[in-house]
């Protein structure tokens, strides 16, 4: 099968429910499947053949998700290209996948606009915005409306569905190659797991060019979930999305659940739809965790495990492990077990597993398991070993196959011959109430060789000090794991475009700050 064929299916059975909403616009199955048909011919008439990249810089619309299946329908390759990169990132990705097409939207015209210059010979520009359609480009809804509908190209199997460029938190960006069957796979399996049911209304508030974004649509393709799309995340704005089109289900990643709860009006939208809430993408803290609980009484949450190169799906934590006895058992902490159709194993250094208990590398294979990054096979050799995905996170296996995840392997801090995972501290730290944010990363230290430095940001109008952060994480944790060292910060810490919490750059930021040379300590 290929993406397209989950289309077709579901336009055969429910042609008139209600696919895509995004702001006042409403397509039905039947309308949406049109428009791609149509949108498909109008990208071969711009010479969009077989394996031609389609690269799109663009915020959340329906449009976007329109040339998530019409770039393949024509024989295509989907590029969702990051737009909160600068011109010299994307001009950097742009070269590297040359895309046949490069789509705009009016959020992003300029930048677009800068990278056509000197490419504009083998590059066509559409103009996929709402105003005029500026001189010399395409324009979209012309494009649909004014193009005969095209033949599937029947993309499936190994065929190259999507490349998502990766980056911000593990260093230098590659292009990750999912196919068709990766992406239905991980879609099949999340469903089967009970998430994106029929007649689910999800809610994408991840960016398109993240596969939290991409995985959830191709999965309510598959189902006939409702698609509700925001161009960006904003609490309020997800809020009365929420109430407004009873939103029942969406995937948030941490930091989005905290603007949700903390925001001043959060008790003034009635959010009793929203019955799922989907968690991932980077860790949780307990404490926001039970505060989520009891902000969303009436929704299940599930944890979702994986990486971009998984499609990005590999264990699932359900909601009755958050409570009673399996929470007592620690449960809660979990990452979950393995969903369907992948395979988790914990390995050493040499690829051997571990047994259970033991804390080594996550590694996982299956269907859903990337192609490979683009031209790059040495990396690519690197990462899929034996037919296993290394993630580079570190965790362990319990007895009935639960995962838990204790930290990225680049994270882990090594102290006085001691492991120590910043996970657990952060979890510590975050227990406190004054305590909005924070961050853990090792140090270069003579004597111990790393010590753990924690950065914080209060909560306002609470004013802490090191000793009482450093006396609260005793009373959690071994005191070989607690920071020797505090630091306070106003501003929010600096995040990925995926919500995450950079530890490189905060890394980069104290070596730089106290001269220290950067290969004292890793900071990938």
């Amino acid at each position: 099968m290929g993406v397209s064929h989950l289309l077709r299916r579901i336009v055969q059975i429910r042609p008139h429910d209600i696919a895509v909403v995004f702001g006042h616009r409403r397509r039905s199955w039947a309308e949406y499947h049109d428009r791609v048909r149509r949108l498909a011919g109008g990208l071969q008439s711009l010479g969009v053949g077989p394996n031609d990249r389609v690269a799109l810089l663009m915020i959340n619309t329906d449009r976007h998700i329109e040339t998530m299946v019409g770039a393949p329908w024509a024989g295509g390759v989907v590029v969702n290209l990051n737009y909160r990169w600068s011109v010299a990132e994307l001009s950097e990705a742009i070269d590297d996948c040359t895309p046949k097409v490069l789509m705009l939207d009016d959020a992003n015209l300029e930048t677009g606009l800068k990278l056509a210059e000197g490419r504009a010979d083998r590059m066509k520009l559409v103009y996929a915005g709402d105003s005029t359609c500026p001189k010399g480009m395409v324009a979209y809804d012309k494009l649909v409306d004014e193009s005969a509908p095209a033949q599937d190209a029947g993309r499936t199997g190994d065929d190259l569905f999507t490349i998502l460029y990766t980056g911000g938190t593990t260093g230098h960006s590659k292009g990750v190659m999912l196919s068709h069957d990766n992406q239905i796979s991980c879609s099949l399996s999340s469903i089967a797991d009970g998430l994106f049911t029929e007649r689910a209304v999800y809610l994408t508030a991840m960016p398109m060019f993240h596969a939290g974004g991409i995985w959830p649509f191709i999965s309510c393709m598959a189902s006939g979930a409702r698609t509700v799309l925001v161009p960006g995340f904003q609490p309020e704005q997800a809020l009365e999305i929420i109430q407004r089109e009873r939103v029942t289900e969406a995937l948030l990643v941490p930091t989005m659940i905290q603007m949700l709860i903390e925001h001043p009006s959060f008790k003034q939208y009635d959010t009793s739809s929203f019955t799922t809430i989907i968690y991932g993408a980077s860790p949780i803290t307990e404490a926001l965790l039970d505060r989520a609980i009891v902000a969303f009484p009436q929704s299940r949450f599930v944890q979702c495990y994986g990486m971009t190169e998984l499609s990005p799906l590999a264990c699932v934590l359900h909601n009755e492990n958050l409570h009673g006895e399996a929470r007592k058992r620690g449960r809660h902490r979990a990452a979950g077990r393995s969903t369907y159709a992948v395979e988790v194993e914990i390995v050493d250094e040499n690829d051997r597993p571990v047994p259970r208990g033991t804390v080594g590398e996550i590694v996982a294979r299956g269907p859903n398991v990337m192609l490979g990054y683009w031209n790059k096979p040495e990396q690519t050799a690197e990462a899929k070993r034996n037919g296993w995905m290394h993630t580079g996170d570190g965790g362990y296996m319990d007895e009935d196959g639960y995962v838990y995840v204790v930290d990225r392997v680049k994270d882990m801090i090594i102290s006085g011959g001691e492991n120590i995972y910043s996970i657990e501290v952060e979890n510590a730290i975050a227990q406190h109430p004054g305590v909005r944010q924070c961050a853990v990363i090792g140090i270069p230290s003579k004597e111990w060789i790393e010590t753990v430095h924690a950065i914080i940001v209060p909560n306002p109008g609470h004013v802490l000090s090191a000793e009482e952060i450093i006396e609260h994480c005793r009373a959690r944790i071994a005191r070989y794991k607690c920071p020797r060292s505090v630091e306070f910060r106003e501003e929010p810490l600096p995040l990925s475009h995926a919500n995450k919490i950079l530890k490189r750059e905060l890394r980069a930021e104290y070596l730089k700050k106290h001269g220290i040379v950067a290969n004292a300590v890793s900071v990938a």
